[in-house]
Order: C-alpha cells, then sequence, then structure tokens
C-alpha cells in the first residue's frame, strides 16, 4: 500500500497537502486545474520534491528520505526520457544496468519486454526512426523490465492522437494486471481518467483529495471539478 501521511509541499506561495492511501494493484487517475500540483504530487512520491513535513510509506517503509533511485517506483513521463544516441535496446536495458553491461539473460530480458509491447525486431533503431506511439512503447518496455511494483506516469501520452492515446492507455492497463503494479497517472483529460478506470484523485486548491471512484467523482463532480470541466 502506498501511504501518504500527513504530506505537505511548499515553495514561495504554493502549498500542497495530501493526506491518504492507495491500495495495492489500485490504478490511479490524478486529474486537476493546471498548475494545481499533480505533477508535484508525483514528484513528491518519487523523491525529486522534499516535503516540508508528512512522510511517503510503501508497504508501510518510509521512503521520505530514500534517494530517487532507490524508491519502488518506475517513472513514464512525457518525453518518454529516450536517449536519443542510445539503439531501442539500449534505452530498454537502461532499466536493468546503467553501464548496459548485460549479460546474455538480461539481453534475452529486454528481447523479451519488447516483444510484450508490439516492438520484436527494433532493437537496434534509434529513437529519431520512430513513431511517436512506437517511442512511447519503448519507454513502457523499460518501465516493463524495471518490474517495479509502483509506477508513476506524468501525461506520458499527452502528445499521441485519441486512438493511440486509447491503445497506449489499455496496454497500462495490461501491464499493471500483468506485474500487479499500483499506478499513478497524471492527465488532463477525464476520458483518460476512465480509460485508465478504478479511481481518480483530485488536486485542486492546495489539496491532493483523497482517491475517489471515477465514475461516480465524474457523475457528480465536486465544485473545484465541475469548474475545472466547464
Amino acid at each position: 500500500m502506498l501511504t501518504l501521511e500527513g504530506l505537505v509541499y511548499r515553495s514561495d506561495d504554493f502549498s500542497l497537502s495530501a493526506d491518504f492511501a492507495v491500495p495495492p494493484g489500485a490504478r490511479v487517475a490524478v486529474i486537476g486545474p493546471s498548475g494545481s500540483g499533480k505533477s508535484t504530487l508525483l514528484d513528491m512520491i518519487a523523491g525529486f520534491l522534499a516535503p516540508v513535513q508528512g512522510r511517503v510509506l510503501w508497504q508501510g517503509n518510509d521512503l521520505t528520505r530514500m534517494p530517487p533511485g532507490d524508491r519502488p517506483i518506475s517513472l513514464l513521463f512525457q518525453d518518454n526520457n529516450l536517449f536519443p544516441h542510445l539503439t531501442v535496446a539500449q534505452n530498454v536495458g537502461l532499466g536493468l544496468r546503467p553501464d548496459l553491461r548485460l549479460s546474455a539473460d538480461q539481453r534475452a530480458a529486454v528481447g523479451a519486454a519488447l516483444a510484450r509491447v508490439g516492438l520484436a525486431g527494433y532493437e537496434a533503431r534509434k529513437p529519431a526512426a520512430l513513431s511517436g506511439g512506437q517511442r512511447s512503447r519503448v519507454a513502457l518496455a523499460r518501465v516493463l523490465l524495471r518490474a517495479r511494483p509502483l509506477m508513476l506516469l506524468d501525461e506520458p501520452f499527452a502528445a499521441l492522437g485519441p486512438a493511440l492515446r486509447a491503445e497506449m492507455l489499455m496496454l497500462v492497463r495490461e501491464l499493471a494486471d500483468e506485474t500487479g503494479a499500483t499506478v499513478l497517472m497524471v492527465t488532463h483529460d477525464p476520458r483518460d481518467a476512465r480509460a485508465l478506470g478504478d479511481q481518480t484523485v483530485l488536486v485542486a486548491g492546495g489539496l491532493a483529495h483523497p482517491p475517489q471512484p471515477t465514475e461516480a467523482l465524474f457523475n457528480d463532480p465536486p465544485p473545484a471539478l465541475r469548474a475545472y470541466l466547464g
């Protein structure tokens, strides 16, 4: 279980508070107005931003002062964090070893992860030779290979068209179901929140509200969400 225990972040005149838990295996969308703190919430969980008070717990273990690389987390951002000078296989292999000194078994695991996301045979290509959707699949393959129990996604498919975005969200759901990972995904689109399923966290007015069932939240939105949706 992911627990945000009295978490508070402050910077100048901006503040964000969060106090809730996310059960293991949940798929949670994070939605709210621009500048409300959606990415800040993920950055605190990931360890890129330090809260002024409170704790981040995973399965009862305190992660609050743990370096980002030591946390049981995989991250996926909008730019996919692919290195243009590396091949597809090398970009995925970074999920196992930053020095890319992979064993035969690890190289086989890279190939298997690429096959799982529909990119078998793409190992030698560079990111520039791929479409936007294919680059997203490479990033997902790296997440799959890392096999971390907590996946944080910050609008990773925002630049894709509706059909391709829906396809990628379906793939995220399938991978989460297969691995049992807990997923938190920032989005600005209610359709993405519904496609991800399960629950949604509304971030507004300096507060990350506890997760609510997605359909119930959008069928009867609170004032802050209603104002955002227009």
